[in-house]
Formats: structure tokens, sequence, C-alpha cells
């Protein structure tokens, strides 16, 4: 089996490893690198439950070859150090089971980096590519709501 050394760059560290070039990021992520917050769902790209930023965009790593990711800023829900969406995840009972809740909360935070100033129906569309098979997503909507409203009063200071 052919294996190539790659350097990725994670959570701020960079990391050389050897894959094989049909390796998706998530598994790489998973059980190369330890680090287990992006889910395995539906393995196709469908519920979102794998999400990550790669160079701020959200990715479902489970359709993104690792090969591709190489010298790519990587982002998972390890590497968000508390950011405000994960605290109103909690405040607003964002989650249930919490399986989907890593994916979801790295969907929101780009959401909330892409477009500070999202209305409801960008918000809506967004949420769209993930999916939760617990519970509605007025939670999940009130969270992101929470975090714009509080990033735009900061700025108006």
């Amino acid at each position: 089996m052919v294996k190539n050394e790659v350097t990725l760059h994670v959570n701020g560290e960079t990391r050389s490893l050897y894959i094989r070039n049909a390796e998706t990021l998530l598994y790489t992520l998973r059980e190369k690198l330890g680090l287990t917050g992006a889910k395995p769902g539906c393995l196709n790209g469908d519920c979102g439950a794998c999400t990550v930023e790669v160079n701020g965009a959200a990715i479902k790593s489970c359709i993104m070859l690792t090969i591709e990711a190489a010298n790519q800023q990587i982002t998972t829900v390890e590497g968000l150090q508390d950011a405000p969406i994960q605290t109103q995840f909690v405040e607003k009972f964002a989650f249930q089971c919490g399986y989907c809740t890593p994916g979801f909360i790295m969907n929101c935070n780009t959401l909330i980096e892409k477009y500070p100033e999202a209305n409801e129906t960008v918000i809506k569309k967004w949420l769209e590519s993930n999916i939760c098979r617990c519970t509605g997503y007025k939670e999940i909507e009130d969270a992101v709501k929470a975090v714009l409203t509080s990033n735009q009063a900061d700025s108006s200071v």
C-alpha cells in the first residue's frame, strides 16, 4: 500500500503524517490525529456531523480527501477554544444527544464569521446542511442569533 507524506495545519499546529491517497479527512482527523469531535454519520456528505472548517469554509470532512487538505488551515471543534457559539449552544440548550452538535457548531461558527449580519432566511438556509434527528432547530437558530446580536452590539460600541 502506497502512502504519501502530507503536512496538515490543524487547530494552529503543523502535523506531518503518512496517508493513503484515498483517505478522507474525517478518517485522518479521528484515527490518526485523535481529534474525535467530527463525527462519522452518513459518510456521504448529507448529515453534516463531520463538518470542520478548511480555510474558513465549512467542509464535510467525510467527502474531502486528506490529500486535498494538505497545507490548508483546518479547524475542528477542538480548536475553537470557547467560541461564543459554543457558549450559546449550552445557554440555549441547542443540543440533545450531542452527536451532531460539533458539526452544527462548526457550521454555525462559519456562518457567523462569513455573515455577521445574517438574517433569519440566511440562518435557516445554512442550517439545512446539517441534520439533527433528536430536536428541532429553533434552539440552534436562537444560539446563532444570540451570537450575532452580541457581535453587533459589540461593534456598535
